[in-house]
């Protein structure tokens, strides 16, 4: 760690680096508004960094010194580099927080696969670090999207709620929903709040997208294991089911989720006819090869019929 971080040097940075980014280069609408002041508004920064103006402010002037969960976010916000990430690290006297690390690759344990393997009939998921998307039975795919054509490292649960338009027309209660995982992914980053991968999901659903802009600034936390959600599917319409998520018990933080329906409701004779378009499917998709949408099974079954 620095033995003596000059505030004053980490606010001059701060500035400079505002005054290079243009509103749209960081996914801020332009305005008719003439600036007084190039690049980026100091409420802008505080905005995109979910911090208040005032704290940003200080920082500025050199009248806070920054932590390094703030320190990360603003790193997002203003877009730096490794090297700039390093740098406002060593000005904050925070360099232990170590902002360029890279953590191994994770993969999906064996037992969870088999799990999955035996999941039939039901939609279920492998989720790991960040609600990233490790692994999927063919239900799954069906249900929400063809996740084997989404490269793999931008397949994450949070991102696909906010950046996917047929997920997000998926879920009924979106804002319900999508609240509730902004608030699961604030829980869980709250153990590595500089891991590098979760400070680039952050900064760019924080540039993307208002609403996430709003509830991470909540600092609103969700651990709930179950509950319910609704959907409206393009194939069979209205369905409610329970959604539970189990964790690993070799601690290795991957989870499975796994969708139901009470026998002999509505909801299970659709979520029947939804799995059945995966017949001739038992295996989950694998995580390197694109999976087929329901569109493509159901045009491969009528032209076997």
């Amino acid at each position: 760690m620095a033995s003596h971080p000059d505030p004053r040097a980490l606010g001059n940075f701060l500035k400079a680096r505002r005054a290079q980014l243009a509103p749209r280069e960081c996914g801020l609408p332009e305005t008719d508004t003439a600036r007084r002041v190039a690049g980026l508004r100091r409420e802008e920064v505080a905005r995109l960094a979910s911090i208040s103006v005032d704290y940003y402010t200080r920082l500025e002037q050199g009248r806070v010194r920054a932590s390094a969960p703030v320190l990360a976010t603003l790193a997002g916000a203003l877009r730096l580099d490794d090297d700039q990430k390093r740098y406002v690290y060593e000005l904050a006297g925070r360099s232990d927080a170590q902002p360029s690390r890279r953590r191994p690759a994770q993969r999906v344990r064996p037992a969870m696969r088999r799990l999955l393997d035996q999941l039939t009939g039901t939609p279920a998921l492998v989720l790991g670090r960040h609600l990233d998307v490790l692994a999927w039975n063919p239900a799954a795919a069906v249900l929400y999207t063809d996740f084997g054509a989404v490269p793999a490292g931008r397949r994450n649960y949070l991102r696909l709620l906010f950046t996917d338009p047929g997920i997000r027309e998926l879920h009924r209660e979106w804002r319900h929903d999508a609240r509730d995982a902004v608030a699961a992914l604030r829980m869980e980053a709250a153990a590595d709040p500089d891991d590098p991968a979760l400070v680039r999901l952050v900064g760019e659903l924080t540039m993307l997208d208002a609403d996430f802009r709003t509830w991470w600034a909540e600092h609103r936390v969700n651990g709930a294991s179950h509950g319910t959600k609704h959907y409206r599917h393009p194939l069979v319409g209205d369905l409610s089911l329970d959604c539970d998520t189990w964790a690993d018990p070799a601690g290795s933080g991957q989870r499975l989720m796994v969708l139901t329906a009470e026998p002999g409701t509505p909801a299970h004779d659709a979520l029947r006819i939804l799995t059945s378009w995966t017949t001739g499917r038992t295996e989950p998709v694998p995580e390197e090869v694109e999976s087929r949408s329901a569109h493509q099974v159901s045009r491969d079954q009528s032209a076997s019929a």
